[in-house]
């Protein structure tokens, strides 16, 4: 009788046991729809003939750690820190509406490639007093696909 409830009691483990036993599956078709007239859909291949394209998505994808302070929506209000739509190639301190640190303000500095580079690399060392005190992105590759991503933003 004793291993008549042992075996009852063990048995819902070698069933959830089997659960992950399934092979892989195969390749998946993706099927793609849109809105007639609307932009098409970049594709895998697409991608992968244009390095660019890949660039700026994976920027897109970094740039979700940053969205939890900045907007790059075109109309957005700013959030923690200014909306970043047509960042690049202003004047720091110059998005109409956010309350920027009196550190930033007197920069001086133009959002280029170069200058975000530096800032997004170490905010507090390229502007001491800034307020934006997280976010920095240590991988230099990483931070050239945010710039690519925010520059793509800025031409749209």
């Amino acid at each position: 009788m004793l291993k008549l409830i042992q075996v009852i009691a063990l048995s819902p483990l070698f069933v959830l046991a089997a659960c992950g036993a399934d092979p892989a599956p195969g390749p998946v078709e993706q099927i793609i729809v849109r809105e007639p007239g609307a932009a098409p859909v970049a594709t895998a291949a697409a991608v992968a003939s244009n390095p660019a394209s890949a660039l700026i998505a994976e920027g897109k994808a970094a740039f979700a750690n940053c969205s939890a302070c900045h907007a790059v929506e075109q109309g957005a209000p700013n959030g923690a820190g200014p909306n970043l739509v047509g960042i690049v190639g202003t004047a720091a301190g110059g998005v109409a509406g956010f309350a920027y640190s009196d550190a930033l303000k007197a920069s001086g500095i133009t959002w280029t490639a170069a200058e975000l580079d530096s800032f997004i690399a170490d905010p507090a060392a390229r502007i001491p007093g800034t307020t934006m005190v997280a976010g920095a992105i240590a991988d230099s590759a990483e931070r050239q696909a945010v710039i690519a991503y925010l520059e793509s933003i800025t031409a749209n």
